[in-house]
């Protein structure tokens, strides 16, 4: 809400408005329209902290336009965001809630974030996360993530281990690094390569970003949880707040 700054301002702000109206009774000569800059001016200079308001909601509205849009997808996508034929899934597999979380191996953010993931799922075993991986930062995310496509495919019972141990590591993810994990996992290089081959093209990663543009994501991590989607790395009390909500209300917030 704007604070009320006074009818010297909104009487300024009156008649700035009524010059850009395209159906004007009579026009504001140089002078006039001089005049009225100048006393808004000295009004915004005198009261800088209006900016802020306006800035605030702003904020708010483009954040009620983002959640509508995501809101709409979820409505429209259900079953191929919390139920994937291809995703795999961490955690209680029957879990009363799902959190999905869409990352990238290279970002920064996602690496901070898995230990929430992590934290979540230890200490509530009714939880089931859905990993959905969205290479956007770069060639060097898409070839890992290719790489973990084929390791996905060929040994999918040590999926989570991978993700924990690529995601968490410290090196940056390229295809060399996930092909170097996946043999330490008891995938041959030979067989990833060759399923590489025979599965260019991941049906997965392909419909998260489809999901991804219909649900307004720009970036990792983000969630989506019940009929919301988060946005950001928002730390394991705000996930667990939302997984409580659902239980209570079947929204994310009551």
């Amino acid at each position: 809400m704007f604070r009320n700054h006074g009818k010297k301002l909104a009487a300024a702000l009156t008649l700035a408005g009524a010059l850009t109206l395209p159906f004007q009774a009579h026009a504001f000569d140089a002078k006039q329209k001089e005049e009225i800059g100048a006393l808004v001016k000295e009004y915004l200079l005198a009261n800088p902290e209006i900016l802020m308001d306006m800035q605030e909601a702003l904020q708010q509205k483009q954040m009620q336009a983002q959640q509508q849009q995501a809101s709409a997808a979820i409505t429209d996508n259900q079953k191929a965001i919390f139920n994937a034929a291809e995703d795999i899934s961490l955690g209680n597999p029957d879990g009363d809630v799902t959190i999905v979380e869409f990352f990238d191996y290279n970002c920064g953010y996602c690496k901070r974030a898995l230990s929430d993931m992590d934290a979540v799922l230890e200490a509530d075993k009714n939880v089931r996360f859905v990993l959905k991986e969205l290479p956007i930062l770069g060639p060097d995310s898409l070839a890992a993530h290719k790489v973990s496509a084929a390791f996905r495919d060929l040994a999918p019972e040590k999926y989570g281990e991978f993700h924990r141990t690529l995601l968490g590591g410290e090196e940056r993810a390229t295809e060399e690094t996930a092909i170097a994990l996946a043999v330490k996992l008891g995938v041959s290089e030979a067989d990833i390569r060759k399923q590489m081959e025979v599965k260019p093209h991941d049906d997965a990663v392909r419909n998260a970003y489809s999901l991804a543009q219909s649900l307004g994501i720009t970036g990792t991590p983000s969630y989506v949880i019940a009929n919301e989607a988060v946005f950001g790395a928002v730390g394991v009390d705000e996930l667990n707040e939302k997984v409580a909500n659902v239980r209570s209300c079947g929204k994310a917030a009551c």
